[in-house]
């Protein structure tokens, strides 16, 4: 296999089998998605001399390999699925097969571009699955309380009993996920500073400062619109000639965007520079969600200010609130 000057590298992960594909020379292989198979992999790998390897997020079935590439320094970039996608349609590409979306995942390296990012760290990918744990259960204790309500007014005794077992058994686990957050976040001097640093804000609460700690670690790292971005609130236009439609936000990291709308929410009754900005958004005849949003971008630059200059929270003066 010749090495190109420049190679761009598309894996398009399964369970069972990984479809690779070199953007510039055209190549193709396969190979099973198995650890053992991995040091090879890795050797015909490091012979392209890669600028970049795509991958697409897959529900975590991508990380194993991504982290095994990344420890041995190859670039990996994990990308959002709907933005190759979008890519895909607008070169034309319609057919999807494993070995077409591997092509079309080294293609988007080599038009897009896209930066190669720092990726987590063992112990934050730890943190992370623990903080999606906590959402799951969460999810399914709520979703079996709405259940043992309805069994309750039917009056079916028997499927009252074992809703009420398996609420109990939920919050058990519940309990033991939030404490092994709990002790994890406190297994680190640099977590328990971020941490108290987070929480210094009125609004920002366990679970957020949870969500953010593990999902969000470019927080202090990047411009402000690049924060952002990544986490979907940057308003996009949708204007066409004369018309001009509503700015919509969209896309980004989806956990994170849900802990800040409930930090914003706490906010606009308990932070005064974000009741007073929310407010002010309402006077001004702006739209209750669209004022939240608004709200929940400044609440994040707010905090990325804070992690680039390393200070916390100050309480506002009267004259910065006018």
């Amino acid at each position: 296999m010749s090495s190109p000057s420049s190679a761009n590298v598309g894996i398009d992960v399964s369970k069972e089998t990984l479809d690779i594909a070199v953007h510039e020379t055209e190549t193709h292989w396969t190979s099973q998605h198995e650890f053992s198979e991995f040091p090879q992999l890795l050797r015909s790998l490091q012979a392209l001399n890669p600028t970049r390897i795509i991958t697409e997020a897959s529900g975590g079935v991508e990380n194993l390999l991504v982290s095994y590439l990344a420890a041995a320094g190859l670039p990996v970039i994990v990308v959002n699925p709907r933005q190759v996608r979008d890519f895909a349609r607008a070169t034309g590409q319609l057919a999807k097969t494993d070995r077409i979306d591997a092509f079309v995942l080294a293609r988007f390296g080599a038009t897009i571009e896209p930066n190669v990012r720092q990726l987590k760290s063992a112990e934050t990918q730890e943190l992370g699955a623990l903080v999606a744990r906590r959402a799951q259960l969460v999810s399914m204790l709520t979703a079996e309380r709405v259940r043992l309500q309805q069994a309750q007014q039917q009056r079916r005794q028997a499927i009252v009993a074992d809703l009420k077992a398996h609420i109990s058994w939920l919050e058990k686990r519940l309990g033991k996920c939030e404490g092994d957050l709990s002790q994890l976040l406190r297994s680190s001097s640099i977590w328990r500073a971020r941490e108290e640093r987070l929480r210094s804000v009125p609004g920002v609460g366990p679970v957020t400062t949870l969500v953010l700690i593990a999902d969000l670690p470019e927080l202090g790292q990047v411009p402000d619109k690049q924060i952002v971005a990544l986490c979907g609130l940057a308003p996009h236009a949708r204007d066409s000639g004369k018309w001009h439609g509503k700015r919509m936000t969209r896309g980004g990291r989806a956990r994170v965007r849900t802990a800040l709308y409930m930090a914003a929410l706490v906010a606009t009754r308990h932070n005064l520079v974000i009741k007073t900005f929310y407010r002010r958004l309402l006077r001004a005849g702006k739209d209750k969600k669209v004022a939240l949003t608004a709200c929940m971008r400044k609440l994040l630059v707010i905090l990325n200010a804070m992690f680039r200059n390393q200070t916390s929270w100050q309480p506002p003066r009267l004259q910065d609130l006018i």
